[in-house]
């Protein structure tokens, strides 16, 4: 699917996403990415969701959002409550949505001017 409403201003953004891929500024990803506005991290974890460790929400607390949007692959599940004691620290928000929705809900929020990351994970 092709996403409408994206960010022309040289800032990164979802510009599609489908089975198993997402879109980020044309170019295609089939693995872990996390995107902010002005960063693009290809492999951001080697985790699956059900290996995501404390390191891994280290690196998204470090990340400059206010809100980091966790994509979950086809569906929702919520990480670990000790997980996200990181992002507690850094006063970092989190929503839990599944791929396509984070893709979604990241450019809507980017174009509000929010500080907004996502963190997708394909397994």
């Amino acid at each position: 699917m092709k996403l409408q409403n994206t960010p022309s201003d040289g800032q990164n953004a979802f510009t599609g996403y489908g089975d198993g891929y997402v879109g980020v500024n044309g170019a295609r990803f089939t693995s872990n990415i996390a995107v902010s506005p002005d960063r693009l991290i290809p492999n951001w974890t080697q985790a699956s969701f059900d290996t995501l460790s404390v390191a891994d929400f280290e690196f998204l607390a470090g990340m400059d959002a206010e809100i980091i949007l966790l994509g979950t692959g086809k569906q929702i599940r919520f990480p670990r409550p000790e997980l996200l004691r990181p992002l507690i620290e850094a006063g970092k928000g989190l929503e839990v949505m599944d791929l396509q929705a984070a893709c979604r809900t990241y450019n809507i929020l980017h174009s509000e001017g929010r500080k907004v990351a996502a963190a997708l994970l394909f397994s």
